[in-house]
């Protein structure tokens, strides 16, 4: 069982820069692949960005360039910057974990195990 909180959320500006962290319990977490989801009111839940235990990053075109995902295998956290953020960015924002290669890092269904999610509002 992998247990997942995210924090970091909260109300900005358009425009403004903020960072997401999830921290993962396990003693492998090097070998997790990890993920960024997000879910606004009345849509479904999106792919935001994903990263290979090795450091491989994936993005959603709509926030390549402007978000970039890392993580820590030292601290078992993962994180997000967020960087330009537009009023469109407003959801709340989960992070997910599969402690095994990923092939469709894209896909929700991917991922066993989830966060309870941090809620991220961009005003304009």
């Amino acid at each position: 069982q992998v247990q997942l909180v995210e924090a970091g959320g909260g109300l900005v500006q358009a425009g403004s820069s903020l960072r997401l962290s999830c921290a993962a319990s396990g003693r492998t977490f090097s070998a997790y692949f990890m993920g960024w989801f997000r879910q606004s009111p009345g849509k479904e839940r999106e792919f935001v960005a994903a990263i290979s235990g090795s450091g491989g990053g994936y993005y959603a075109d709509s926030v390549k360039g402007r978000f970039t995902i890392s993580r820590d295998n030292a601290k078992n956290t993962m994180y997000l910057r967020m960087g330009n953020l537009k009023p469109a960015d407003t959801a709340v924002y989960y992070c997910a974990a599969q402690p095994s290669f990923v092939s469709r890092p894209r896909l929700g269904s991917s991922y066993d195990f989830w966060g309870q999610g941090t809620q991220v509002t961009v005003s304009s």
